[in-house]
Parts: structure tokens; C-alpha cells; sequence
């Protein structure tokens, strides 16, 4: 999706625009430049851009009066804003002119990656035709032949038509996130983005921050000022993920947002407007949360318009075939390998095994099975032996655990079954990459630094 995912870059600091087309084209992104505002308008009439990204200050044209031109000619076009520390009202200002958001010169470019990632996704949603919404079904693991399962996916599309807050619970992998993307996309804010926020993985302070932004020296290490998640989701879908673990003192803040549809960074008193559709989500019982005196039952009562309670996998069992080849087929384009089998043992365990973990644990026990294949064939040597013993409905132990409890074959720990796994995934994608290491990194999802780090540690070789 990257490689068709075209950007234009307007700055007239010819270094920082090259260095900028850089980043983005190691990204794998298609990227072109222009150093003055009057060129770079010729090329949006003449050419489709997926994202314009254009500098604040310039001196031929200022990037909002560039922005106006811009929507004149491609009103749907999608423009971000590059501003240096000391302008962001005017970044906000053009943001309220139709900017998607904007991003701060000097600043680590990881946010600005995020923010065109999200741009991709939507992207990749708007262009599913009536033959990819299949696919697009099967991306999102929302094909089912479990009656309660269809149901819940039917009340969510009808959910999905209003703007009514709606919270969803279930156990921790079960794929809450997953559901709420489907909501959005089915919603008309689709065309906007979703951003999610996992409240349980911040402390108070920092969540905060993290929801309603802050300013420039509001505290200590806040070298820049920064846009919360709630002006992140203008226009668009906020996911609090975890809902269940945000501090009593942030429900209230929490509350107040909801309610009046106006936040206040830290370190600034004003009032800002935001127009976002909320989905939460817990694995937690919030009835109990709030008898213990954990959960303020006015934000219960906000957030719960609509409740969707997603089935555990052991509930869904008809589904487990589909969603194995599923997550099989994904582990083998991924990693670059020869079509996969597994043998009727192996999915007899599969099937049999009650996924306290849910999908996500399914997902990494194929990925794991999927790496420790032997000749295209997944077979029950292909796991430990105490894996290959399963446990009955109703146990609580994962197949993680089990390995945990003591030796794999062959006197193997879990520390080197996992180790043997990373080592046989690297070596099988450098080997697809013909030992390119900045593609294999970003394949990997790591720095190239810490992929020279797993390639010495385990003797792995790039000319192997």
C-alpha cells in the first residue's frame, strides 16, 4: 500500500526537503518535491497527490494561503502543515482552514509517521470495491458462521449509522479493536481518522498528555507544544482501549470532554472545540469497578449508550478453521515462504485448545508454528511435547504456560524456542530480501541497528 501512496513535500529549505523525502522514501512511500509554492500548485492540478505536505512559513506564499489554493483545486485533499516550535496557533488556525493536522519541524518524525499511516489506512478502506470487501472482511477477522458473532456484528453496523458512544467489552485478544475499526468504517465519519489510545500502557500524568495534549514548558520534559488524541480524532473516531485502568482524576477530565465536546491542553486554559465519535473498550466489569469505587458510574453512564459484548474464541469454535488458514496464509506471505499444510493432529490440538488468550494468542501460535515448519508441513514435532498435549475447555493455562511449566522436546527451553524462532524469521526474510538489511529492519518493525544486533547474536550471515 505504501508504494502507492503518493506525497508532495513544499518547503523552500531545499535541505530539509530532501532530507524529509528521504525518511519518507525509505519509508517506501512515493515522494515528491518542490521548493516554491507557485510550481507545487501546478503539480496538484496536474497530478494526484494522496498527501501534501507543505511548510508554514515561506516567503513567496505562506503554507495556509497555499492550503486555500490547494482546496480550490482538490477540496477532499489531504494537506498536513510543517511549522517550527513558535508558530503552532497558526498551525491550529490551518487546521481549522481544512488542514488534516500538522506537524512540528525539528521534532521526531515518528509522529509524523503515525499520522501518515493512518492516512494510508483510510485510503486502503475508501478504495475497497464491492469485490475487496471480502478480503477486506477477512482482514479484519469479521467473517463468521457463530450466530451470536453475526449478531453483535450486525447490531455494530446498525450502531455504526449514529454518533452514539458505544462500549465494548470482552476479554483481553478477543479483538475489540478490531471491532471498532469495523465501526468506523462503516460509519460516515469514515473518511476521517481513527485514532486509538491503549489507556492502561500510560501513567496519569503522561495519559493526559496523551488525551488532551499540552504546551510548550506545561511541564517538565514538555520541550514542544502537542496535540492530544481528541484533536487527533477531529472529524473522526477516538478508541480508548482499556478504559477500565484510567485513573479516577482523568475519568473526570474524561467526563467533561464528553460532555461539552471541548478539552484544555495542559498548561492552557482555552477552551478547544472537538467533534469526535467515542468507542471505549475494557476487559474489565465496570459494575463492580464502580461498587469498589474504582470507576465513576456518570462516565459509565456516558460511555455506555450502546454496549457490544464480543464473544471469547472458545465460544466460537465453528469459526477456528478459518480464522487458522487465515493467520497461516498471512505468517507465509509475511515471511516469504513456500504454502504451508498443517497436519490433522496439529489441527485437532488447534481445535480442541480453549484460547484463554483469545485470537491474539492463536495468531502467535501460528506464527510460531508457521516458523518451526519443517518442508512446508506444520506437524505436532513442530511443537513441544507438552504443547502437543493441549489442554481441555474450560483451563485456564495458555500453550505459553505450558511451555513455561517445563522442557520442549529435546530439552529446550522456552527462552530458545523463541530465540530459534526470531533467528529462523530473520534469516527467512534477509534471504527474501537478498540480504538487504534496511529492508528486512523495516519489514521487521526494528531499527537496522538492532538488526545488526540479532544478526551477530545469532551468527546469522548476510551472504548465507
Amino acid at each position: 500500500m505504501k508504494q502507492e501512496f503518493k506525497i508532495l513535500i513544499i518547503d523552500d529549505e531545499k535541505d530539509y526537503c530532501d532530507v524529509l523525502a528521504m525518511i519518507l522514501e525509505s519509508e517506501g512511500y512515493q515522494v515528491c518535491k518542490s521548493n516554491i509554492p507557485k510550481e507545487a500548485l501546478r503539480l496538484i492540478k496536474n497530478e494526484n497527490f494522496d498527501l501534501v505536505l507543505s511548510d508554514l512559513i515561506m516567503p513567496e506564499m505562506d503554507g495556509v494561503t497555499l492550503l486555500k489554493e490547494v482546496k480550490k483545486i482538490n477540496p477532499d485533499q489531504r494537506f498536513i502543515i510543517m511549522t517550527a516550535y513558535g508558530t503552532i496557533e497558526n498551525a491550529v488556525t490551518a487546521m481549522k482552514e481544512g488542514a488534516y493536522s500538522y506537524a512540528i519541524k525539528g521534532a521526531d518524525p515518528e509522529e509524523l509517521l503515525r499520522e501518515i499511516k493512518d492516512l494510508t489506512k483510510i485510503k486502503e478502506i475508501n478504495e475497497s470495491s464491492p469485490e475487496g470487501i471480502r478480503e477486506s472482511e477477512r482482514e479484519f477477522m469479521l467473517d463468521t458462521k457463530n450466530p451470536v458473532f453475526r449478531e453483535l456484528l450486525s447490531m455494530a453496523s446498525k450502531a455504526a449509522k449514529s454518533d452514539a458512544n458505544i462500549l465494548i467489552l470482552g476479554e483481553s485478544g478477543v479483538g475489540k479493536e478490531v471491532l471498532a475499526q469495523y465501526i468506523h468504517r462503516e460509519s460516515r465519519r469514515n473518511n476521517h481518522p481513527f485514532i486509538a489510545t491503549n489507556c492502561y500502557t500510560f501513567t496519569e500524568s503522561l495519559l493526559e498528555s496523551e488525551l488532551f495534549g499540552h504546551e510548550k514548558g506545561a511541564f517538565t520534559g514538555a520541550l514542544t507544544s502537542r496535540i492530544g488524541r481528541f484533536e487527533a480524532a477531529h472529524g473522526g473516531t477516538l478508541f480508548l482501549d482499556e478504559i477500565g485502568d484510567i485513573p479516577l482524576p482523568t475519568q473526570s477530565k474524561l467526563l467533561r470532554a464528553i460532555e461539552t465536546k471541548t478539552i484544555n491542553r495542559i498548561g492552557k486554559n482555552e477552551d478547544i472545540k472537538v467533534d469526535f465519535r467515542l468507542i471505549s473498550a475494557t476487559n474489565k466489569n465496570l459494575e463492580k469497578e464502580i461498587k469498589e469505587g474504582r470507576f465513576r458510574e456518570d462516565l459509565y453512564y456516558r460511555l455506555s449508550t450502546i454496549v457490544l459484548n464480543v464473544p471469547p474464541l472458545r465460544e466460537r469454535k465453528e469459526d477456528l478453521p478459518a480464522i487458522i488458514h487465515y493467520f497461516l496464509e498471512k505468517t507465509q506471505n509475511s515471511l516469504g515462504i513456500a504454502p504451508l499444510t498443517i497436519s490433522a493432529d496439529v489441527m485437532e490440538l488447534l481445535m480442541g485448545y480453549s484460547y484463554p488468550g483469545n485470537i491474539r494468542e492463536l495468531k502467535n501460535t501460528i506464527e510460531r508454528m508457521a516458523v518451526l515448519s519443517d518442508n512446508g508441513r506444520v506437524n505436532i514435532e513442530s511443537l513441544s511435547s507438552l504443547m502437543a498435549s493441549g489442554e481441555s475447555d474450560g483451563q485456564a493455562k495458555t500453550m505459553e504456560d505450558n511451555l513455561e511449566g517445563g522442557l520442549a522436546e529435546g530439552g529446550l527451553s522456552l527462552r530458545s524456542i523463541k530465540k530459534e524462532a526470531e533467528s529462523k524469521c530473520i534469516a527467512n526474510i534477509l534471504k527474501k530480501n537478498n540480504n538487504n538489511v534496511s529492508k528486512t529492519a523495516q519489514e521487521l518493525g526494528i531499527s537496522t541497528r538492532q538488526l545488526f544486533n540479532k544478526i551477530t547474536e545469532y551468527g546469522l550471515k548476510e551472504n548465507d
